[in-house]
């Protein structure tokens, strides 16, 4: 029972990190995105994850019970940044004011890149952590086959 709980908890890892990838993905798409449907600079996109335990955080469970797990986590929004957008001096530009300056985008490439690191190794953490389930599993299961 705690083997398919462990590959469940960390399968939810998984599909929240690929979707902050995507997300992640999508801004370094968008650096020079300056206009989109709505006639303003592509604003940049982050993910929110939440606790799927569903008794709530156990920072707030009484102290005296024993402590549940989490059962993983899920994506609660996708929010857009409200940073103020990058100007920048380019009189040629198409999107240009009358003082010659252009909105671009608020992605910061170095953070982006940054953040796609993190989602990274948090997906390959969640992949040895199943990998370590079906092993530990596996290994129990032979225990009483040798003999």
């Amino acid at each position: 029972m705690g083997m398919f709980r462990a590959i469940d908890t960390s399968a939810s890892g998984l599909t929240a990190e690929r979707l902050r990838m995507d997300v992640i993905s999508n801004n370094i798409a968008n650096v020079n995105t300056t206009r989109t449907q709505d006639g303003e600079p592509f604003r940049r996109k982050m993910v929110i994850f939440e606790s799927r335990n569903p008794r709530g955080s156990w920072w707030f469970q009484d102290r005296q019970k024993p402590q549940v797990p989490g059962t993983g986590v899920r994506v609660n929004a996708i929010m857009e940044d409200m940073a103020p957008f990058k100007m920048e001096y380019d009189p040629n530009h198409p999107d240009a004011d009358s003082e010659g300056y252009v909105r671009r985008p608020n992605i910061n490439i170095v953070h982006e890149m940054v953040d796609m690191i993190t989602a990274t190794r948090a997906y390959e953490a969640n992949v040895t952590c199943i990998n370590s389930a079906k092993d530990i599993t596996n290994a129990a299961l032979n225990i009483g086959g040798r003999g």
